[in-house]
């Protein structure tokens, strides 16, 4: 990977990604071939195509989270490259605790922990003290607009619009620098779409590199530097 422009955090290549559908007779959904693509530090790469084009699973893909039948999936883990696609689970985990931070559009954590609690964790597993991670938390959520009353209540409880908040909080506490964001702004009122709107460019300037997905034709205008349209590779395959 020495050939790369230094300034590139992310790097995919030949990816390709099906799916075999088994509980219908072994039918197979082609999702995208021959994806190639980069993110450097400092811009945030908008994926685009319609409903069904893949722009999750490509990103689901990036996460690791999918693995793709064939390609590569190139992460700069501090002076290192990770290939996502090849790496033992210990690497990818090391690789999402320092390097890769991921939104998604769903709140996924262990029930009846409390708020303050998930968000400070991360920084906690990086070595972190625990009164200096809870303060940065209490910063974050702050800023989204999480009442200090509900900090101490597990987020499962809570309205749609406060959880994608909470998800938010819990990728932005920790200076990731790659961002990978699944409809980040979605459920979101004007006020709190501008605070991550904010989040995002400020991540963009202290050198993240940030792949997104998002439907706001005016966020996109906001936070993007250039598209990548998936339904290119979709079409080759």
């Amino acid at each position: 990977m020495t050939d790369l422009d230094p300034t590139v955090m992310l790097h995919a290549q030949g990816l390709a990604k099906h799916f075999i559908l088994h509980n219908q007779g072994g039918v197979r959904i082609d999702v995208f071939d021959s994806v190639e693509l980069s993110a450097r530090q400092g811009e945030c790469v908008i994926l685009t195509g319609p409903s069904g084009a893949g722009k999750s699973t490509l990103l689901r893909s990036l996460y690791a989270n999918y693995k793709p039948q064939q390609g590569s999936i190139f992460a700069r883990h501090g002076e290192a490259w990770i290939d996502l696609c090849s790496a033992q689970p210990y690497q990818i985990m090391e690789v999402r605790r320092d390097t890769l931070g991921y939104v998604s559009q769903f709140l996924r954590v262990i029930p009846r922990v409390a708020t303050i609690d998930l968000v400070s964790e991360p920084l906690i597993g990086q070595g972190l003290s625990e009164d200096a991670a809870r303060d940065r938390a209490a910063t974050v959520l702050t800023r989204l607009r999480i009442p200090d009353a509900l900090w101490s209540l597990p987020p499962a409880t809570f309205s749609g619009g406060e959880q994608q908040r909470v998800n938010i909080a819990m990728t932005f506490v920790q200076d990731y620098p790659i961002l990978l964001l699944d409809e980040p702004t979605a459920s979101l009122d004007k006020e709190n779409r501008q605070t991550v709107v904010d989040l995002i460019n400020e991540a963009k300037g202290r050198g993240a590199a940030i792949i997104g997905i998002f439907h706001d034709a005016e966020v996109r205008s906001l936070v993007g530097t250039r598209t990548y349209d998936v339904t290119e590779a979709r079409q080759a395959a």
